[in-house]
């Protein structure tokens, strides 16, 4: 918990925490919106690849921008407009004038959003703490924090979806920005430093560092692969809920909350590991426990075992994820961090995007199981390949890590 000691980064943590929390009320809610009204597993997987898919095509270039302009002004304008986003969806769904044309817009709206604000967020973090040291514990309880969200927020949402609708859930998520707006506000100290050039000059310069950086490559490639594939089992949540399992709402969210308990255990786990070579150890096997969890919930017909597949299946996730940025923004230059985490989340969410409408569409043809048995399939041959690699890349971690070190000193 080092990196609390550090008060800019408690207001950000505290911020964050209602924030996180109001957002995955509305994931499920809008995620529940839409099969109630149309029953199609591939919509389900349009309105995911929506709301993802501008973080592959538009992060990597918002990573450059971001490092050119005043971070933390355009994280609370950002912020802002999410919440409008979440307001206006609140109120047409209460007035009962939404469709699920509006449903995808809005979905590409705060998709578009959220291709700045994550690089944003995430790459302020470092300013935060003002500790090289202790970026690494401030970036796991930050991902504490998410999985947190995600293991307390799906069932709040299935038990409010149950008592009101998902108009007052939305309203909730819209209110919940605020925090994090004030908290922001709230920070003092100087602003991290700006790059020069040009926005096309500063895109090349990270993309160059990162192809000519082998563990850099890898680690993008290991993202790639486990979100095309594992984490696509979130679109077709609801249909397992309601049609594999007989349940409502409340079993959606039980399904999301069980994968988010495992997620929370993961950065729990990451929190504690010392060294870079061992997160690294601890990506490969978060790969390894994705492809074994995702094979187990696609033959499970039994609701006790899909949760317990469900929390192996968050924890292999976010043992990934949460340890690949760490790694990236530990081996990552100061004056290159925007554009790195930009390439993350761009990796991170935009094959989250392809995997799920591809998913949802296979989904609709060979049924919800069958897709998610192949994909883990598909994801035990890759972490064949990964184990072969993996002394190399703990290697190189390390040697990369120091010379971001002298590279920002």
């Amino acid at each position: 918990m080092r990196a609390l000691a550090h008060r800019n980064f408690r207001l950000y943590f505290a911020g964050q925490a209602i924030s996180i929390l109001g957002s995955w009320i509305q994931q499920v809610a809008l995620a529940w919106l839409v099969y109630r009204l149309t029953g199609s597993a591939a919509l389900l997987g349009i309105t995911a690849f929506c709301g993802l898919i501008p973080q592959l095509l538009v992060g990597p270039l918002a990573g450059a921008w971001i490092d050119k302009h005043d971070k933390k002004k355009w994280l609370v304008g950002v912020q802002s407009l999410m919440a409008v986003q979440a307001f206006v969806l609140a109120g047409l769904c209460w007035m009962d004038m939404i469709g699920t044309g509006f449903i995808v817009l809005m979905a590409l709206i705060l998709g578009t959003l959220s291709s700045f604000d994550a690089p944003l967020r995430q790459s302020l973090i470092g300013s935060f703490v003002g500790s090289r040291h202790d970026l690494p514990n401030a970036l796991a309880l930050n991902a504490m924090l998410f999985n947190a969200g995600r293991f307390i927020g799906p069932p709040i949402a299935g038990l409010l979806l149950g008592l009101t609708s998902e108009a007052f859930c939305f309203a909730i998520n819209g209110f919940s920005f605020l925090a994090l707006i004030v908290a922001i506000l709230l920070v003092r100290g100087q602003p991290p430093l700006r790059a020069q050039g040009s926005v096309g000059q500063v895109f090349k310069e990270g993309v160059v560092f990162a192809w000519r950086t082998w563990v850099v490559r890898m680690l993008i490639v290991t993202l790639i692969a486990l979100n095309l594939t594992a984490s696509a089992y979130a679109v077709l949540l609801p249909v397992f809920a309601r049609d594999v399992f007989a349940g409502d709402a409340t079993t959606l969210g039980w399904l999301w909350g069980a994968a988010g308990c495992g997620a929370f255990a993961s950065t729990v786990f990451l929190a504690m590991r010392k060294s870079a070579s061992a997160v690294m150890s601890a990506v490969v096997a978060g790969v390894a426990i994705s492809a074994v969890s995702l094979l187990l919930f696609s033959l499970a017909t039994w609701l006790p075992l899909a949760l317990c597949a469900m929390v192996g299946l968050g924890f292999g996730i976010s043992v990934c994820n949460v340890g690949i940025n760490m790694l990236l923004q530990s081996v990552a230059p100061e004056a290159l961090r925007g554009r790195i985490v930009s390439f993350f989340t761009s990796a991170r969410f935009g094959f989250d995007a392809l995997g799920g409408l591809l998913a949802g569409f296979v989904a609709a043809s060979f049924g919800a199981g069958q897709t998610l048995f192949a994909e883990g399939c598909v994801l035990l041959v890759f972490v064949a390949f990964l184990i072969t690699r993996r002394q190399r890349l703990q290697t190189q971690i390390v040697v990369a890590e120091k010379g971001a070190g002298r590279l920002t000193k």
